[in-house]
């Protein structure tokens, strides 16, 4: 088997969904960025630090993401995986081996959980909810990059003319979206509530 068309196996730079669905991802992707730096810009004064690195993280992660979501960079990873066995000869075992990569991304999203959830304990549930949304969805991305068959077919089945993956992949963006725009509302509010105070306590 050769795998040797492109820069890296078959894959090269370019843009890897035209779609129109695949632009609004991208857009969607750049929106929870920006909204998630627009919260910790103007209302991390309000929040423990630990929260406000939450969406800091959560900023450059969603950031990536749209990048990612064109570049398709985890094709890259698997070209390079695919290479990997074919030059140690494991190539013909390589399914075995997907099955021990997903059971571990398995095990490293519930560790992911538990941790998000210690973490995030005592913060606001908008951003508990952005977390679970962040996690869901980079479990999604993970698991596209191994390219399991079974997997594959999954987030690639249709169901009324639209792709699961669809689904996946813009349901958890929009998540984090909806955690957002909640968070920015209660940090407006306590913002409302302290200049109302502090106006009395002029009077």
């Amino acid at each position: 088997m050769t795998v040797s068309d492109g820069w890296i196996g078959r894959w090269s730079p370019g843009i890897g969904d035209p779609t129109i669905i695949g632009w609004v991802t991208v857009g969607l992707y750049a929106l929870g960025a920006w909204q998630s730096y627009r919260l910790v810009k103007r209302h991390s004064h309000l929040m423990k630090a630990r929260e406000a690195t939450l969406w800091r993280i959560l900023a450059l992660g969603l950031l990536a993401l749209g990048i990612n979501k064109q570049l398709d960079l985890q094709s890259a990873l698997t070209e390079i995986g695919r290479m990997i066995a074919v030059q140690q000869g494991w190539y013909v075992r390589r399914h075995e081996v997907q099955k021990e990569f997903i059971y571990t991304i398995a095990v490293c999203a519930g560790l992911a959980v538990a941790g998000a959830a210690i973490y995030a304990r005592k913060v606001h549930a908008a951003t508990v909810l952005a977390l679970v949304g962040s996690v869901c969805l980079l479990a999604f991305v993970v698991l596209r990059a191994a390219s399991f068959h079974h997997v594959d077919a999954l987030i690639n089945s249709e169901y009324i003319g639209i792709k699961m993956n669809w689904l996946f992949e813009i349901g958890g963006i929009c998540i984090i979206l909806a955690a957002g725009r909640w968070r920015l509302r209660a940090a407006l509010a306590q913002t409302n509530v302290h200049s109302s105070v502090a106006g009395q306590a002029t009077a």
